[in-house]
């Protein structure tokens, strides 16, 4: 996309005669839109086009299962709620703390006394 907008930019200021850019030959002006062609050609058979559309789609397909469950009102936070029932059952399967040790029972006064 950058090859092609920096060629319509150069073939704007080379018809409008503008500056250096008069003098610049064709060769330069015409090359990013060879290179626009090539990068896109080599996208297309490295799935690297493929691989963005599906990223893409799947975007746009957990934005719309959240906002569904939103709707719903359901909880979206997952993880929050995987982390708290985790935390809940090692509570639940951890022994109980031992009970506190007895106190000692007041010293007994002599009636004698």
């Amino acid at each position: 996309m950058w090859f092609l907008i920096l060629g319509v930019v150069l073939l704007v200021l080379k018809i409008a005669e503008f500056g250096p850019f008069a003098d610049l030959g064709w060769v330069w002006v015409l090359a990013p839109f060879g290179l626009a062609v090539t990068w896109w050609a080599f996208s297309d058979s490295s799935g690297l086009t493929q691989r963005r559309a599906m990223e893409k789609m799947a975007a746009r397909q957990r934005e719309r299962r959240e906002r569904d469950m939103k709707a719903l009102g359901l909880d979206v936070r997952r993880e929050t709620r995987v982390r708290v029932m985790r935390d809940s059952a090692t509570r639940r399967s951890a022994p109980p703390p031992p009970p506190p040790p007895p106190e000692a029972p007041p010293p007994r006064r002599d009636p004698r006394l």
